[in-house]
């Protein structure tokens, strides 16, 4: 008897159903709160032109540039490439355009929480800024001074829950997909021992890597970042436009079949790969979610550490993440793989059905296997620029969604179990990074899935509840024109110790 496998797959059918509630819960968070907003999208123009501007005289510990980097620096990562892959895979071509609309209406709920975060955020005992729906959770509810029992479990929950996501969404994952996509891509004449050695050599490498940045601090970090990110996202989208252009004739055909796929069960090149709505519905929310985390919570968490006059500004420098990573990167993804299915039947010829399931026939059965090489062979279906591409885009985009995490788990830990805590949870980080490199696999990409959901949910429930005071707050930063308006509310202290 396989109890891995059967461990796999009841925790398959866990995430099916956790999903099942997810979509209804995300897609009816991302509507509300659009509605909450004033349609908050359309500022984003005024948002993205805000995105570059510095104020030192505001409080925070980073630059709102280098927040927002730092929150890209996790959210642009293998979701854009391996994760649409496999939303593709196991929901069809209509799962990318699910995966986009998720995204469009994500854009007001990443505003929401935010703000929220920024609003409750607290200092510590150093003055560095700490903030994430935990803080709100912990604030927004007291009474003469006092948090109530339930609001202190849901902060609980979410900084519980973020924590140990942190380790599949962040680490493991993260580290297996890039393993992947370099492993597959190695020279026909390497030698067997280096391609046996491969995945320990790239373990190793990543663990030296990450752990050089993150135990400087969050400064340190954004800085990275802040040079890391931009050029990455610029390098991949012009690599993904060259492939669009080589792809023309085939570009508006990708697009009807999207667009078809999302709403039928008709089946996709040559009957292989077709999904129901249902079925493209839950990958494309999932995958969605997973890459540009709107409704997870966390981005807010280093939102929280940005020099800003007030809530607003921040949030809305953040809800732009959201549009660059999945309305831009994941688009432009999601378009190459279908384009480069259609117009190369040599990629079709890789994709097999197993278990209702469309796989890549050279790699073992799995979805980080098969959206690995899916992804490498449409993307080396393209002469010259298509391997390089996709080689540095993974290894860039992996590596820099590590950094992010990273300090996402030590500000959850820090709430749980103070300062102290940190440490070992980044030598723990380091170790499952480096597990994920050399094979955890496909039980990790779904553990993520399932935990960025739960985690998923205390962040809803704490930005829904407070609605109303960001709705008001809203009108009067944003609608009434008050965005350089100073938020002079003291910023008090938490115990971290």
């Amino acid at each position: 008897m396989d109890f891995g496998a059967i461990v796999s797959d009841w925790l398959a059918i866990i995430g099916d159903a956790v999903w099942l509630v997810m979509v209804f819960v995300l897609v009816g968070a991302h509507v509300f709160l659009t509605i909450r907003t004033g349609v908050i999208q359309g500022k984003l123009p005024q948002a993205i032109k805000m995105t570059f501007k510095r104020d030192h005289t505001a409080q925070g510990d980073i630059s709102q540039f280098g927040a927002l980097t730092t929150a890209l620096s996790s959210t642009i990562g293998t979701g854009n490439i391996v994760g649409v892959a496999t939303a593709v895979l196991a929901g069809g071509p209509g799962a990318v355009f699910w995966m986009w609309i998720i995204g469009v209406f994500g854009i007001a709920t990443k505003y929401a929480e935010t703000f929220a975060a920024v609003k409750y955020r607290v200092k510590d005992h150093k003055g560095d800024m700490l903030g994430g729906a935990m803080y709100a959770w912990e604030r927004a509810f007291q009474k003469n001074g006092k948090t109530p029992p339930w609001a202190k479990f849901g902060a609980g929950a979410f900084a519980l829950l973020a924590a140990i996501a942190a380790f599949g969404i962040g680490s493991a994952v993260q580290s297996g997909a890039l393993t992947n996509v370099i492993t597959t891509n190695l020279p026909g004449n390497t030698p067997q021992w280096l391609t046996d050695a491969a995945p320990w050599i790239i373990g190793l490498l990543i663990v030296i890597s990450v752990a050089l940045v993150i135990f400087g601090g969050v400064r340190i970090l954004s800085k990275v970042c802040e040079r890391l990110v931009p050029f990455m996202a610029i390098a991949y989208a012009l690599g993904c436009i060259v492939i669009l252009i080589i792809n023309w004739a085939f570009v508006g055909d990708a697009l009807m079949l999207i667009l078809k796929c999302a709403f039928t069960s008709e089946a996709a090149f040559g009957g292989t790969v077709g999904a129901g709505i249902m079925v493209a519905l839950r990958f494309g929310a999932a995958r969605g979610l997973f890459s540009n985390e709107s409704g997870m919570g966390s981005a807010p968490i280093v939102a929280s550490a940005a020099q800003t006059r007030n809530p607003a500004r921040q949030s809305l420098v953040s809800m732009t993440g959201t549009f660059w990573d999945t309305v831009i990167i994941c688009a432009l993804t999601g378009l190459v793989l279908v384009s480069t299915l259609l117009a190369n039947p040599d990629v079709q010829s890789l994709i097999y059905m197993k278990d209702g399931v469309a796989i890549s026939s050279d790699v073992p059965a799995g979805m980080i296997g098969g959206g690995a090489a899916l992804t490498s062979a449409a993307f080396s279906a393209i002469p010259f620029v298509g391997t390089p591409i996709l080689v540095l885009g993974m290894i860039l985009f992996a590596y820099s969604t590590i950094l992010g995490w990273s300090y996402y788990g030590n500000r959850c830990i820090t709430y749980l179990l103070g300062k102290r805590s940190i440490k070992p949870y980044q030598a723990l980080y380091l170790v499952v990074a480096f597990l994920g490199a050399i094979g955890v696999g496909d039980l990790v990409w779904t553990i993520s899935d399932i935990t960025n959901a739960l985690m998923a949910l205390p962040n809803i429930i704490v930005v829904v509840l407070l609605s109303g005071m960001i709705a008001r707050e809203t009108k009067h930063y944003v609608w009434d024109n008050n965005i350089d308006e100073i938020d002079e509310t003291p910023i008090p202290v938490f115990d971290d110790k």
